[in-house]
């Protein structure tokens, strides 16, 4: 295992729900994503930190950036931006932290905003791209174009910073085939790390209103996962880490608070892990002519590989007849299933 593979990766989140954002998409409730209602100023994000560095790991293998994510980072009054970012900046000058990474909007990026981010110590910039289809951009209202996005991508990348794309699938107006699609033009930006959230009917939106009226009809899980599922598969084998999938369940974000309807699940990366596992599993037992089978998976993907309440186990037994058990082995590598015949 190399040294960069046993890397650890932290953020200290620090969230500016719906500051810089120019308007409201039609999905989006920040404050009810992020259950932060409280303005941010320099003051509060000094308190955050100053408690926030006290615990976290400072061992050599583990990699810390502040993260400031939940509005539009670059699109900040310039001075509150400056203040923002002097604060955490601290933190990277002392040594207590590596960088600074940010969200912002593909609109809100030029030479003089990435000028002033390198020079405040930003390591990375994450785009909130959603989708590269132009028709679901302008349905929900985001504001910006898919060529604005391959612009700023373009443009991030002429700089020393990481570059993370955000997409999401279940759009007003989105199909499987454009989410799958947005996937593989987002390969083509050539990202350094990429998230995946499956759209949600939240209170206080306008597709709140167009659900209620029936003219949306958000994805079930099942259709979130198996779309996730595809899109998982595009980013894998173009080498891509997928560092997030699903929104982080809070008391907001939940099916007893904000969420009305739409694809929620409290695990829902570890649903589109397993479903991936479902397929290996098939795909190692296909020339399997015994009844009974032992699969070998890495400690860490007993979880995936037997699947959410067993589904795993028991859609092998439904669609291939075959009784299986998930057994825990370190040598085997993370992602793979090894295969014993039993008689």
């Amino acid at each position: 295992m190399t040294e960069k593979s046993k890397q650890r990766y932290i953020n200290i989140p620090v969230f500016v729900p719906h500051v810089g954002c120019p308007n409201d998409c039609v999905f989006c409730n920040q404050k009810h994503i992020t259950s932060q209602k409280d303005e941010v100023t320099p003051e509060s994000v000094e308190r955050l930190l100053a408690e926030s560095v006290r615990t976290i790991d400072k061992s050599d293998n583990v990699y810390t950036e502040i993260a400031f994510f939940g509005g539009s980072f670059t699109g900040i009054d310039e001075k509150l931006q400056t203040q923002l970012l002097s604060v955490a900046y601290k933190y990277v000058r002392n040594g207590t932290v590596k960088g600074i990474r940010l969200s912002t909007r593909p609109d809100y990026i030029n030479r003089r905003i990435l000028d002033r981010l390198l020079e405040y110590g930003v390591t990375t910039v994450e785009l909130g791209v959603q989708s590269m289809d132009d028709t679901v951009l302008a349905l929900s209202e985001r504001g910006h174009t898919a060529s604005q996005t391959r612009e700023a991508a373009r443009l991030i990348k002429t700089y020393p910073f990481k570059l993370g794309l955000q997409m999401m699938v279940g759009l007003y107006g989105d199909t499987k085939e454009k989410s799958i699609n947005t996937a593989r033009e987002l390969v083509a930006l050539e990202p350094d790390c990429v998230r995946v959230y499956p759209t949600l009917v939240l209170k206080d939106t306008k597709l709140a209103d167009f659900y209620a009226c029936g003219s949306y009809t958000p994805l079930s899980v099942d259709e979130a996962v198996e779309t996730c599922k595809q899109i998982m598969y595009i980013f894998n084998n173009a080498d891509i880490p997928v560092i997030r999938m699903g929104l982080m369940g809070s008391d907001e974000i939940s099916l007893d608070g904000s969420v009305i309807a739409g694809p929620f699940h409290d695990s829902f990366g570890e649903l589109v892990q397993s479903s991936i596992f479902f397929d290996r599993i098939k795909e190692c037992l296909k020339d399997c002519a015994e009844k009974n089978a032992v699969l070998y998976v890495n400690p860490a993907d007993v979880s995936k590989a037997v699947g959410n309440k067993k589904s795993n186990i028991s859609g092998i037994k439904k669609s291939m007849g075959i009784n299986i058990k998930i057994k825990p082995d370190s040598s085997v590598e993370k992602g793979s299933v090894c295969f014993e015949q039993k008689a």
